[in-house]
């Protein structure tokens, strides 16, 4: 079985884009779609949301397996180590830790579960199927999900249920990088002139060579090809060029790099 190709979430959100006339709504999404991934792959695939369910635990939930230590996976020889729990999730696997504030940060305990590195934004968080008001909860340092109601988070999770069933907690969370502006733009011009591509309209200013477009049973799909495309990590238009050179300067594809060892002070989201 091959890799799964790895590709943004969702088409970005565009501005300013001119698409002609009667064009379908099928080859719209189509080049917004591959305009996205155009660019996406072009500034270090950083930016763009996607949404992920995750099912926390604690770790005293687990069973007592011989070859895991008895008080969970952070005790290893005596010591405590800040690994993760790992948890199978509508068969994918995430590792996911949670417990109580324990940074001595504040004299008032506060309940809170530590999800996955790093978290945009928490959309929704489920409770014995129940969807609790966004007032009840805060998200700090990017990944400490705290309780503000004055209630704990539960500390068993039945996995073998659906959150919206009792026993069941669930948090839905945004991970990635708003969309900048320039990049908006950027969308919306390539997809503009991808669609003309397709639709055979005079003036766009892609070379044929950059798009391929397949029609199968009435459907349309547009298939962007880089290796024509990007010269010199470019394409050719101002705002989609602008915004590669602003956010991938170096026309590299490394990724950015965190310092873990800096300073770890509490910054408390909203």
């Amino acid at each position: 079985m091959a890799a799964p190709t790895v590709t943004p979430c969702d088409p970005w959100p565009y501005e300013c884009a001119d698409f002609p006339d009667d064009t379908p709504q099928e080859v719209i999404d189509s080049a917004v779609m591959a305009a996205t991934e155009a660019l996406w792959r072009r500034t270090k695939s950083r930016f763009g949301l996607c949404s992920m369910k995750l099912r926390p635990c604690r770790r005293e939930c687990f069973p007592a397996w011989p070859w895991i230590p008895q008080r969970g996976w952070y005790d290893v020889g005596g010591m405590t180590w800040p690994w993760p729990q790992p948890a199978l999730v509508g068969g994918k696997w995430f590792n996911i830790t949670c417990g109580g504030c324990g940074d001595n940060c504040s004299c008032t305990q506060l309940e809170e579960v530590e999800l996955p590195y790093p978290v945009a934004e928490v959309t929704e968080v489920k409770v014995d199927g129940i969807v609790l008001d966004p007032s009840a909860y805060r998200v700090d340092d990017w990944r400490l999900l705290v309780r503000l109601d004055g209630d704990e988070w539960p500390r068993c999770n039945d996995l073998n249920l659906d959150d919206t069933q009792g026993g069941t907690w669930s948090v839905t969370a945004r991970y990635g990088t708003e969309v900048p502006e320039l990049g908006k733009l950027a969308v919306g011009e390539l997809a503009t002139e991808i669609a003309k591509s397709c639709a055979g309209v005079k003036g766009c200013k892609l070379p044929s060579s950059t798009v391929q477009q397949v029609t199968r049973q009435g459907v349309t799909k547009v298939f962007f090809d880089a290796a024509t495309a990007f010269t010199n990590g470019l394409i050719g238009l101002k705002w989609s060029d602008m915004f590669i050179k602003t956010f991938n300067p170096t026309n590299t594809g490394i990724a950015s790099i965190y310092n873990i060892d800096g300073p770890r002070q509490r910054r408390v989201g909203t």
